[in-house]
């Protein structure tokens, strides 16, 4: 299906719309946190998930097979923002799955014994030195976020933060990009790609939608592909959820197209019939 939008073939979204309502017991929803269901804030602890698309989430819990957030936040604190305790979460970009009824996250085997790999090379850096150039540190265990939103010159921070991941690069750590901001992770394990195959390993699910609003989301967006080309999914639909940030590829790469935060719950709503 070639990418739509919410003011173009309307007909095309129906069609999407009715194939994931016709058997909801068998059919996955599947959510990125910030920038898809909450606005983009200035730093992170100021995001705040709307009511509404908490409302929606539950719904759809107790109609729909599986319904899981997969965000780059800790599991657990991506179900304290979400607010909502009977879906699942995979946090910290795949290395976390915390299951409904679960108080804490089960780890990604390909942590075990890495864990302080990218807090131990960012103590090697000077603190002063980051937050002379807006830089912002964020731990989050296993992975170390650097962010540079609101900084006096966004512009020289990007470029220091380039230097840094280069240099993580060369001790064995992995760097990506999101939205104004650089992870540092351990090589191998985790991804969004991984997050989504593991939470459909079960094989009950033979329709899934992933929604997302960057360069990160596309790895689980792909892999729902490859599930479907694998014969293991009848359906995979990515939702591209764009804005003035969004990378190009994001609206290239999804089978919908719909405006920030807003569109993607008016989809939800769809689906919530």
């Amino acid at each position: 299906m070639s990418p739509d939008s919410e003011t173009g073939e309307g007909g095309a979204r129906r069609a999407l719309v009715d194939v994931l309502r016709a058997d909801p017991k068998r059919t996955a929803v599947l959510t990125d946190v910030d920038g898809t269901l909450a606005p983009i804030a200035a730093r992170p602890e100021q995001a705040a998930v709307p009511a509404r698309a908490r409302e929606l989430l539950a719904g759809l819990g107790e109609r729909y097979g599986l319904v899981a957030c997969i965000s780059g936040r800790q599991a657990v604190e991506a179900r304290r923002l979400v607010g909502v305790d009977e879906i699942a979460y995979a946090g910290n970009h795949g290395f976390e799955l915390l299951l409904p009824g679960e108080e804490a996250p089960r780890l990604d085997p390909a942590l075990d014994g890495r864990e302080r790999e990218a807090a131990e090379f960012l103590a090697t850096l000077d603190g002063n030195g980051l937050e002379s150039v807006g830089l912002r540190r964020e731990d989050k265990g296993p992975i170390q976020a650097l962010h540079w939103r609101g900084a006096d010159d966004e512009s020289g921070a990007e470029a220091r933060a380039h230097e840094i991941a280069a240099a993580a690069g060369r001790t064995g750590l992995e760097p990506r990009w999101g939205r104004k901001v650089l992870e540092l992770r351990p090589v191998g394990g985790g991804g969004k790609d991984a997050a989504v195959a593991g939470l459909l390993s079960g094989g009950e699910i033979v329709n899934a939608v992933y929604a997302g609003d960057d360069r990160t989301d596309l790895d689980a967006c792909r892999r729902l592909r490859e599930l479907r080309e694998e014969g293991r999914l009848q359906s995979a639909t990515c939702v591209g959820v764009v804005s003035p940030e969004a990378p190009p590829e994001l609206a290239e790469e999804s089978d919908l197209i719909v405006d920030g935060p807003q569109g993607w719950l008016d989809f939800l709503a769809e689906l919530a019939g």
